[in-house]
Order: C-alpha cells, then structure tokens, then sequence
C-alpha cells in the first residue's frame, strides 16, 4: 500500500526500467481487470510528430468555452508530474495520484507474473488516466495525446469520436521507421473502424499511407488544403491572425496568442475537429466559443516569452522540423533582434541536421546538457558543430550556461532555450524563479 505522494511518484517511476515496451496487450490485460474503463469514455485521439500539445490545448479550451469539462491526457510535462492527467487543464490532486497507484500497483505486480511481462511506465501512467476518467463523472469529454507513434502506443485501445493525426517528420527512427511512410504507418495506426481521421499532414508520401489506411477501415478522412484551408494569414505583434475555410463554413479573422505559421495549422485542425463534433451532435458550440477558446490557449513551452528583462523564449523545438517551426516563427517575430541560442537533446535525435538549421539563425549556441536518460553531452553536441561563423561553446551545466549568457545581453538580444521538452521542464521554473 502506498501512502505518500513521494512513494508513489517513485514506484510509478521506478518501471522506467523496463524501457519502451510497444504494444496493446498488457494494456487490453489492465483494462480488462479495470472493467473496460476504455469503452466508457467520450474520447479524441491525437497522434503526429509535433504539434499535439498546442491542437490538445486548442480543442480543450474551445469545449471549455463552450462549457463542457474536458480532461486530457500528455507528455511530458513541465512544472508537476499531474499535469499529464489534467482536467480543464487542472492537473489532479497528489491524493488522487496515491488513490491511482494503489489501484494500478497491484494490477503490475501480477501482470508482471505472467508472460506479458510488467509493464512500462507509460503503460501505468495510461492505465491511472483511463481509470481515473471513467470514475470522474463530471468528466464530458477526454483528449488523450500519443506517447510515442500510434499503432502500438498504449493509448490506443480507445475507440474514440474522432481521430487527429497533426504532422509527420523524423522523429524516434528507431522505432517508427526510416522514411515518412513508414512512420506516417505508425501514426495512421490510431484511425480505427468508421471513425473519421483530421489531419495536417501535408507530405505526399505521408498523406497517402494515411488516406489509404483510412479507406482500408471505412474511416472519413479531412485533410488540410482539400477539406478544410486557412485563407489570409498575417502575423500580428502578439500572435497570429487568419481565417479558416470549410464545406460549411468561413471563419473570419481567428486569432491566437501562440506565435508560428505552424500554430496556426495547429489551430486550425483543432477547428476542424470542433467543426465534425458539432456536426455529428457529440457537442454543441458557437463561434464565439471557437473564437475564445483559441485567443484564450497557451501552451508553455512553444515559443514561450518566460521573462522581458531580459528578453528569454522557451521553444521545445526536440526535432528537425520542431526546429524548422522555430526559425519561421523567429524570422517573422524577430526581424531585428539578435538571436543567441542554448540547445540539449536526446542522443536519438537528428542532431547534426537540428544544429546545423539552428547555427541559421544564431548569433552565438551554447550546448549544454542535464540529468536524463539518453541526452547527449554537452561537448558531443559542440563536437557535432562545425560552423565557425559564429560564436560556439559548451558548457555541462546548464543553469552556469544561461547564467553566463544572460548577463552578456545586450540592447536588441534575445535568448531562446530550446531542445528537449524534458530540458524546458527543467529549465523554465529556475528562470521564472530567477529572473521574473
């Protein structure tokens, strides 16, 4: 029996050593012994390389605003470990993640009895939210973000209202695959049976293993520039504006605060998907809702100003198109700032093509690393950098590292922290608590 919030924290983490373990079984085992808590859920499923966090955050306050309680459910988080099992984007209660354990541990104990094996963290983690959904009964709506893929990620016994598919790019190669269909298979792995698929996926070869899996299973597909188009976008001082254009509808001059023309593919998709619930009487919503819901959505980490004096963005760009949206967004938003960057990543990454399309837009990178399973060191990264047209350096330690170049800025400079979302976890409460 567990009875500390500490324990639990530490017992959850403790599967951490089983690794990724790919597959639906062990969760179909949980689920079964947990009464189908699966099948008893008003869900959305959302999958993509980059992008689910911000279209999560988008299509949860546009339900909010239209007055449903939503619960969601995501990875990694930021500042608690609750924040993965949120609901109106409360993270639940220390109490309630003990109550969880003592209900999961003894299903894992004796699972891990059997031949299946124990299972993983992020199994346990998806089996606590499952359950804790279906208990919540002021709960109306879930959204559950992919941990890693689709097709064999354990949040995919869901059989939901709709499934999302955001974007396809090289990223975990040495489980999704080595080329874009490949991995586009994996993600299409989430469209289920009859239950139509929205996607932002522009990729031809992507798109087509997608539309063709959703005709294998009878599943409606609504792609971006054939059923739903974002028409007059501009930039503004604080964000974006644009309209988005359906079978059924013009909405005008939307507005989000979250910077990026990949925001506003983001939010797009997410009004699609409002649009198709509404349309098939899963929800009842007006414009208006769409409108706040989007002004009203932040989500940490995505080019995120954390401090004005001086000027500090976080942007979780953890791959190469992660780091492609960050160059747009800069070269847009910071025209005439001068741009000094800190990087750490995974060793898994593409770190050669993610330095290289970073040193584009730096003035000085400075690499450094933190305490984690598989990142890389900060002298790896510096040895993978071999432009000696700007300022490079490395140092171990992260928080001498942004100390250090915070006090070098000047007037007209600006520092972005960027890489892994683990690292911006870490990173961000230090530099609200020290320079905010």
């Amino acid at each position: 029996m567990i009875h500390t919030y500490e324990d639990a924290l530490e017992w959850i983490h403790s599967r951490l050593r089983l690794g990724i373990k790919p597959g639906l079984k062990r969760m179909e085992w949980m689920m079964s012994r947990l009464g189908n808590p699966e099948q008893k859920i008003k869900g959305i499923h959302v999958a993509g390389t980059n992008g689910k966090g911000s279209t999560v955050c988008y299509v949860r306050n546009i339900l909010e605003q239209a007055g449903y309680s939503v619960g969601t459910f995501t990875s990694p988080y930021f500042e608690i470990f609750n924040e993965r099992i949120s609901v109106n984007g409360i993270p639940i209660y220390n109490q309630e993640i003990i109550e969880l354990v003592n209900v999961i541990k003894p299903l894992a104990e004796e699972l891990e009895a059997t031949d299946l094996g124990g299972p993983s963290e992020f199994e346990v983690i998806t089996a606590m939210a499952f359950y804790y959904f279906d208990k919540n009964k002021t709960i109306d709506l879930v959204i559950f973000e992919t941990g890693l893929g689709g097709r064999l990620d354990s949040t995919n016994i869901i059989v939901p209202m709709v499934s999302v598919i955001t974007n396809i790019g090289y990223d975990h190669m040495d489980f999704l695959g080595e080329t874009l269909g490949e991995i586009a298979f994996e993600k299409a792995g989430i469209i289920k049976p009859r239950i139509p698929v929205i996607t932002s996926v522009e990729q031809k070869e992507a798109l087509e293993v997608i539309v063709e899996r959703s005709h294998e299973l009878a599943s409606q597909s609504y792609i971006m520039g054939v059923d739903y188009f974002i028409a007059s976008h501009q930039s503004t001082e604080l964000g974006e504006q644009f309209s988005v254009r359906t079978s059924k509808q013009q909405y005008d001059q939307l507005e989000i605060t979250m910077k990026g023309a990949h925001q506003v593919k983001n939010a797009s998709l997410a009004v699609k998907v409002i649009e198709y619930l509404a349309e098939n009487n899963h929800i009842q919503v007006t414009e208006e809702a769409i409108r706040d819901g989007l002004k009203q959505s932040i989500w940490i980490g995505r080019f995120e100003q954390v401090s004005f004096n001086p000027p500090i963005i976080l942007d979780g760009a953890h791959n190469p198109e992660g780091v492609r949206s960050l160059i747009q967004t800069v070269q847009v938003h910071l025209q005439n700032k001068k741009v000094h960057i800190i990087f750490s990543a995974m060793k898994d990454k593409k770190l050669e093509e993610m330095i290289e399309l970073l040193i584009t837009i730096a003035a000085s990178i400075t690499f450094t690393s933190f305490d984690f399973p598989r990142v890389s060191s900060a002298k790896a990264l510096y040895d993978l950098s071999t432009n000696t047209h700007i300022l490079r350096n490395y140092n171990e330690v992260w928080k001498e590292a942004i100390d250090q170049k915070v006090s070098e800025l000047t007037e007209n400079e600006v520092l972005i922290v960027t890489g892994s979302l683990y690292f911006l976890s870490e990173v961000r409460p230090y530099i609200l608590e020290k320079f905010c």
